[in-house]
């Protein structure tokens, strides 16, 4: 820092590709400060350092920064400084910070800018400066990538292309990079191992109107596939030749200020038009076909197959035999590994016993795991990766008689879970108008939940997938008819337990009026909700006849699909009537 003159260092934790999920090389952020959260960013200055997380993460950061320097910094709470505030604080008037902007996305990077300005501070771009001083650092991952075959796909590459240049034209755009790992994984039907959990692949796409380049290190693609691509008209270019060609583009570009890193829009030509809007492949696969959709649905049968053993193994076992919060992440896994088409997790699952439950996005591993007795709370968000289709499923079970404020709690967010399933919103609406349908039964309570309520899910990709959401914070993105979403309201009760029931939703339309075409959700989940959590007392008649009603489909899904007797018997139990 000293030798680039600068007094701070910003370290977003992402890689140029602005992704939630990374590969080794790029997990700065715990490389720097040891916090092993899929989100936040730390400044390190001259004499002090900071690490901003959110909600989802504060007490996971509190135990992993202990006895470091690093500040805390919980972000979206009142008195939290926000990162240009706190650096006007503790830097000299004049000071310049540093950042590496092929890991930052455009609309970020102007933001912090202009916020460092208003405080008489300046950024300025001195490239990733921890590689001079990680020693031994990981290099980019050099697995092969694989095909997403057309049975599954549904549709090809070609067609895809075909579609955005379409889009571009529309925008009167003559050409757009594709930077995002998704992004690029869904056009060109091509999947990978480059990122845990996510099956996608290091490289961009620049696409025109005339060519298709596509940038990834020869050496990932294998002979068969470099062949089809090649026949389809599609160069293949080094990785790294992208910075190049992009000052080679004329004419008007479109880019995607939030999925674009700050060093590729430094390299496009100043005289070029830039067109700021979001990314068109993101637009596209964000709208799930008929066709997905029934694929997806055969999935969730695999899935909630899956839940219904390990739920059976789980019951069968506590109190008798000795397992862990590890175990029970290894054994979610093992039994959807038996499913046709698994590929592995999602993510890695989140297994929250007692008061570890409080810990949204608790991280178990090997030495970090806790015995599970017959007693109390225990909570697991898990999901799968199929070659048809990505689940993400969260459920919250008693091992043993509930109290009374477990199940008020519980009942409270069921309501929020019920709610959202049950909405019914004109065309037009974003996700931040409906948030308050998943939280209303808790604010009335006095109570609250700090994270998102709601996310995109990809198809067979990324289980975090935008652009839509369904949240507190406003998305200019609307609502549309084939967009698969979680639905996941929650509680956190600090030193006891947490509580999170979470199913994917597919938005559908509903009833056209004189007011307009309305939408509402479809439930795609098909897991049983632990009904010993219940207080039928805070239940309307509606919710009430929801319950019912989801448990008769779970188990006519189901039911068909269970070889074990046994095993059918214990989901008619699970699923049977509240009264």
């Amino acid at each position: 820092m000293k030798k680039n003159d600068i007094y701070g260092y910003y370290i977003s934790g992402t890689d140029p590709h602005l992704s939630e999920y990374i590969t080794e090389r790029w997990q700065t952020r715990s490389y720097i400060s040891g916090f092993t959260g899929s989100a936040g960013f730390v400044i390190v200055t001259q004499k002090e350092v900071a690490l901003w997380t959110d909600s989802r993460y504060f007490l996971q950061a509190t135990m992993q920064l202990e006895g470091t320097e690093i500040q805390l910094m919980k972000m979206r709470i009142e008195g939290t400084p926000e990162p240009y505030e706190w650096l006007s604080s503790v830097s000299p008037e004049g000071s310049i910070i540093g950042i590496d902007a092929q890991s930052i996305s455009i609309l970020e990077y102007r933001n912090f800018n202009n916020s460092l300005k208003k405080e008489k501070l300046s950024l300025k771009n001195t490239g990733d400066l921890l590689n001079k001083i990680w020693i031994n650092r990981p290099l980019l991952p050099k697995g092969p990538v694989f095909e997403h075959e057309l049975k599954y796909a549904g549709e090809s590459r070609l067609k895809k292309i075909d579609s955005i240049r379409k889009k571009m034209k529309d925008k009167k755009a003559e050409a757009t990079i594709i930077s995002a790992l998704d992004d690029l994984s869904w056009t060109f039907n091509l999947r990978g191992n480059d990122v845990e959990y996510n099956p996608v692949f290091m490289g961009y796409s620049l696409i025109t109107n005339q060519n298709v380049f596509l940038y990834i290190n020869s050496d990932k693609v294998p002979d068969k596939i470099l062949e089809k691509l090649k026949k389809d008209k599609i160069d293949i270019k080094p990785y790294e030749k992208i910075l190049d060609d992009i000052t080679n583009v004329k004419g008007s570009i479109l880019i995607d200020p939030k999925r674009t890193n700050q060093a590729l829009l430094e390299c496009i030509p100043i005289n070029n038009e830039i067109l700021e809007d979001t990314s068109i492949p993101d637009i596209l696969k964000s709208i799930k076909s008929d066709f997905q959709l029934k694929n997806i649905r055969e999935t969730i049968k695999k899935d909630g197959v899956a839940m219904i053993d390990f739920l059976f193994w789980l019951y069968n076992n506590v109190g008798k035999k000795n397992f862990t919060d590890y175990d029970v992440a290894m054994k979610l896994d093992y039994f959807r590994s038996l499913q046709e088409g698994y590929k592995g997790m999602s993510f890695w699952p989140v297994v929250g016993y007692k008061e570890l439950g409080a810990i949204v996005h608790l991280n178990v591993t090997k030495d970090f795991q806790h015995e599970i007795k017959k007693e109390g709370i225990l909570l697991f968000d898990s999901g799968g990766q199929y070659t048809s289709g990505t689940t993400d499923i969260t459920r919250t079970i008693t091992l043993d008689k509930a109290t009374s404020e477990e199940k008020r709690d519980f009942t409270l967010v069921l309501k929020g879970t019920i709610g959202l399933s049950n909405a019914k919103f004109p065309s037009g609406t974003k996700g931040s108008n409906i948030d308050l349908l998943a939280r209303k039964a808790l604010w009335d309570n006095g109570m609250n939940y700090g994270h998102g309520t709601s996310h995109g899910i990809g198809y067979f990709l990324n289980v975090h997938e935008g652009p839509m959401d369904i949240r507190q914070e406003y998305n200019d993105y609307d609502l549309r008819p084939g967009m698969v979403l979680s639905d996941e309201p929650g509680f956190y009760r600090e030193g006891h337990y947490g509580i999170r029931i979470e199913n994917m939703l597919v938005c559908v339309k509903r009833e056209k009026t004189d007011y307009g075409q309305f939408y509402g959700f479809d439930t795609l989940t098909l897991c049983p909700i632990d009904q010993n959590l219940i207080d039928k007392t805070l239940l309307t008649t509606c919710e009430i006849k929801w319950i019912n009603e989801y448990h008769q489909h779970c188990y006519d899904e189901l039911s068909p699909l269970l070889k074990n007797e046994e095993k059918k018997y214990f989901l008619k139990e699970l699923t049977r009537k509240l009264k």
